[in-house]
């Protein structure tokens, strides 16, 4: 069968269809990404600047930053900028663009949450041979990994696609470009390609989430064992893990776990994944734990210091 495409750009719905929701949510979500790009980048300063980068904790900490900054930025300027406008669209290659950087960023995101767990398995269950297992090699291959982990997934969605023949209509129930409404769009059968995507990102979320809800079950078994300073330290950092992890991988299964279906509620569970998530990353990881606060503190009363030595 050949490809007919007669679509060159796509019509969003959007959050909602009342203005006077859309005004609240302009407001609101140019307040979550403004957190989201300081929180974020405040982080990396902090991991930088501090000079946590040696402990591999804050390594993968550092680039969960930056992940989150450009994944929530895949679809937040775009979402924002559509709430002032009445009309919403966008090109059939912007579309397809959008559509990779979400999964490429988003499936990235899932494997540093996932090495981020293996990292705190090792260093509360094997503590004495956490520097070997995680010498700086391990930590720089495991971080090329997932990169080449999200760019393959995004890839082969995408591929899944971008072979769809697209002739009308083009009004997408949604505020970004994603799988599932894309195919209903298609004028062609996609049961196929729904089940592929289904086995694709619906493995890794449910797939990864099960691997982590695993490793921090044995983490906190562990801690039995430990001191009651260690198990407080220990539960600190675990418990903001845990709590990303929840956050982001319950919305994501549930969105990609299940056959090609969308329903009314899709919109805002993405939000969860996509804009909430980035936005309570730095929060979670500034207020649980001890030793970034710390290393904030010290950062800004030497930059004050050296303000009032200069004046």
């Amino acid at each position: 069968m050949e490809k007919i495409n007669n679509v060159t750009e796509f019509i969003f719905w959007g959050l909602s269809q009342s203005p006077e929701v859309e005004g609240v949510c302009l407001v609101v979500f140019s307040f979550f990404y403004t957190v989201i790009l300081l929180g974020n980048l405040l982080i990396m300063l902090t991991v930088c600047l501090g000079n946590l980068f040696k402990s591999p904790m804050y390594f993968f900490l550092n680039y969960l930053s930056f992940v989150d900054i450009c994944y929530s930025s895949v679809t937040a300027p775009k979402m924002i900028a559509d709430l002032l406008k009445k009309k919403k669209t966008i090109s059939y290659v912007g579309c397809m663009l959008q559509l990779f950087g979400g999964h490429f960023l988003g499936c990235t995101e899932i494997f540093i949450l996932t090495v981020m767990a293996y990292d705190r398995y090792v260093a509360i269950c094997k503590p004495l041979h956490y520097m070997t297992i995680m010498d700086w090699g391990r930590c720089n291959k495991m971080l090329l990994g997932t990169w080449v982990g999200g760019f393959l997934h995004s890839l082969i969605q995408v591929a899944l696609v971008v072979q769809l023949p697209f002739c009308g209509p083009n009004e997408i129930d949604h505020y970004f470009c994603d799988v599932h409404p894309l195919l209903k769009l298609a004028c062609t059968d996609t049961y196929f390609v729904g089940v592929v995507v289904t086995a694709n990102s619906g493995t890794i979320a449910l797939g990864s989430f099960v691997i982590l809800l695993i490793s921090y079950t044995i983490i906190l078994v562990s801690l039995r064992k430990q001191s009651a300073e260690g198990r407080r330290k220990a539960l600190s950092t675990c418990g903001s893990h845990i709590a990303v992890v929840i956050i982001f991988f319950v919305p994501c299964t549930f969105m990609y776990m299940r056959p090609d279906t969308t329903f009314s509620e899709d919109k805002v569970v993405t939000v969860f994944y996509t804009i909430v998530t980035p936005m309570l990353n730095p929060l979670i990881y500034t207020l649980r734990n001890a030793e970034v606060k710390n290393a904030m503190k010290k950062l800004w009363g030497r930059n004050v210091f050296l303000e009032v030595k200069g004046t």
